[in-house]
């Protein structure tokens, strides 16, 4: 049996949002030993977890009312303006931590809303995501998202319509979207429409896709609650439906995938270990050190 080689993707892990958030939580908790943060900071429980054990106290907009005269963190993906005039009103010091990607996409919605008072604002993202609840705040909650074609149907074709986009959506999803939009919306009325998916991620979409081609076996670590995490997943299951697997922890590295490693050192392969843009490094590494393991047990029996 030859060792397989194992390849930590360096293009996966944490985008520079998230990355500033971790940082600007971890600097507070250094100085004071705790603080408040509003949801949590980013989509991984096993990261959540960490700076949960450093005094990072995760509470839900539900609590924000009770809170009082403290410090609180806005996470990377930006709140509406009521949360901000909230806190404020509780006497509650803000560390604001979103994303400069989202926080110029707020401001452009919030900028079109203002000037275009007659046209529909309209927003490709996951409805109830904690980036979309923000821009659609800047709207006064007057802008309609769409998740997929079928929601169109919540748009009125009759009047002009802007289109923004969430910044971690797919671009090949916004792109046949405006095309839908395109073929609906009466002559007469505007269409306009501002790509702004952040590229950061987006390049991810293509990055995955090569990595994903180049190896036999793919062991994808996230979180289920990530919808990033989740899109990256399916584009490597795509390039690879037979040897893609999906896990949080070394721990969900199940008898089946064991099999497959195994098979796959047998035939000296390769194999690969990639994450979303809330899956932190470590993780990777945690799965790599695991996947060793399981190959030098097998090995030692050979």
């Amino acid at each position: 049996m030859l060792y397989p080689n194992i390849e930590i993707d360096s293009n996966s892990g944490f985008c520079f949002g998230v990355v500033n958030a971790i940082e600007k939580a971890e600097q507070e908790l250094k100085e004071s030993g705790h603080l408040y943060c509003l949801g949590d900071i980013v989509h991984n429980s096993d990261e959540v977890n960490r700076l949960s054990e450093a005094g990072l106290e995760v509470i839900e907009h539900e609590d924000l009312p009770s809170l009082k005269n403290t410090k609180l963190l806005f996470r990377a993906h930006g709140e509406p303006p009521t949360v901000y005039k909230q806190a404020q009103n509780n006497g509650i010091s803000i560390i604001d931590a979103t994303c400069p990607v989202v926080l110029a996409l707020q401001k452009r919605i919030l900028k079109a809303y203002t000037d275009y008072p007659l046209s529909q604002i309209v927003i490709y993202g996951k409805k109830g995501h904690a980036e979309v609840n923000g821009l659609v705040g800047q709207t006064e909650g007057n802008a309609i998202v769409v998740e997929n074609e079928d929601d169109l149907k919540d748009v009125d074709f009759t009047k002009p319509i802007i289109l923004f986009s969430q910044t971690t959506k797919s671009t090949d999803g916004f792109y046949a979207l405006i095309e839908k939009i395109k073929t609906q919306i009466s002559d007469s009325e505007n269409f306009t429409y501002y790509d702004t998916i952040c590229r950061q991620v987006a390049n991810r979409m293509a990055n995955m896709r090569n990595f994903a081609q180049k190896h036999q076996l793919i062991f994808f670590v996230g979180d289920r609650k990530s919808s990033n995490g989740k899109v990256l997943y399916e584009e490597c299951a795509k390039q690879n439906p037979l040897g893609t697997f999906f896990v949080s922890s070394p721990n969900d590295i199940a008898e089946e995938m064991c099999l497959s490693i195994e098979r796959c050192a047998s035939n000296a392969g390769s194999i690969g270990i990639c994450g979303a843009t809330s899956t932190p490094k470590w993780q990777m590494e945690a799965v790599k050190n695991k996947i060793k393991e399981i190959v030098d047990e097998a090995i030692s029996k050979r």
